[in-house]
């Protein structure tokens, strides 16, 4: 299957949507789009320290704080939750996390922890 683009407005969407969950205090510490054959379409990734094993909890602190910045659910993309201790949020932090110009890095094709990511597009590793 071909790839499908990464545009400029989803790129602005994972900006607006990175900017609601700051300002809510939810510590993202990676936020990046990722292409894996697995789900075969773009999915925004983030992971926080505050993110605890329970889904659906982060699924609601993540919902509550998009609420609170206006955007609709409508305009929320695919998106995985990671915890800090998900292999493949540690492997990205311990290779990229002390770059210093890292956002808008394009990743792949590569392993990175026990994913395989065929592109991806970085706004922060830290």
């Amino acid at each position: 299957m071909d790839k499908a683009a990464l545009v400029d407005i989803d790129i602005n969407r994972g900006s607006q949507i990175l900017t609601a969950l700051d300002n809510a205090g939810l510590k993202i510490r990676v936020a990046l789009w990722i292409f894996t054959s697995e789900y075969e379409d773009w999915r925004l990734v983030l992971s926080s320290p505050n993110f605890v094993d329970r889904t659906l909890q982060n699924r609601r602190r993540v919902n509550e704080a998009l609420d609170a910045a206006n955007v609709p659910a409508e305009r929320v993309p695919p998106t995985l939750l990671m915890r800090s201790s998900n292999p493949f949020i540690k492997d990205l932090r311990r290779i990229f996390g002390k770059a210093r110009h890292i956002e808008g890095m394009r990743l792949g094709p590569q392993m990175i922890g026990d994913r395989w990511v065929e592109d991806a597009y970085v706004y922060r590793i830290t």
